[in-house]
């Protein structure tokens, strides 16, 4: 039987995503452009009204990836400071990121299967894992969840993009 390690079920997928993600935003931007609107328009997007904003979307997406390869490998992630006002500065945040998810070697995640993983909520005691069910169960979900979230309000502004969109080449 074969088995894939810690590293490879998490950081390839997050990069994979997080390039895919880019590809949306440069079709955002040439939607824009072709529509003579502001790439502004994009930042506050919400599916409901209950919801959080596109930004915040990305941002989220951004920190369950690096939050997971930091905690998978026993590091402290790095902090970014949620400040981005662009989509020009999104696009960084992905880029730093992702860059920051492939840097980490694969080294650094063995054993994390079994390694707990406590992750703090503002409210009520904090959530606890073992390495694998965190990916499996709350990181991966949680990611995925954000980034589905960011294709579908590009989808929903108009922007060309298409199920290969979202799962790349």
């Amino acid at each position: 039987m074969t088995q894939i390690s810690m590293h490879a079920a998490s950081a390839p997928a997050f990069a994979k995503m997080f390039g895919n993600m880019l590809n949306w935003l440069e079709a955002a931007k040439a939607h824009a452009e072709a529509k003579k609107f502001s790439t502004d328009v994009y930042l506050t997007l919400r599916l409901a009204p209950d919801m959080l904003p596109f930004t915040k979307q990305i941002q989220i997406a951004s920190d369950a990836a690096k939050g997971c390869v930091a905690r998978l490998a026993s590091q402290d992630a790095p902090k970014f400071d949620d400040n981005e006002a662009t989509l020009d500065e999104l696009v960084e945040r992905i880029r730093k990121t992702r860059d920051y998810v492939l840097s980490v070697p694969a080294a650094a995640f063995e054993g994390s299967e079994d390694r707990e993983i406590v992750i703090p909520r503002r409210s009520g005691d904090p959530l606890k894992f073992d390495g694998l069910n965190y990916l499996r169960h709350f990181a991966m979900p949680n990611f995925y969840f954000h980034a589905t979230t960011t294709y579908a309000l590009l989808r929903h502004a108009g922007v060309p993009l298409g199920k290969n969109d979202f799962l790349g080449g």
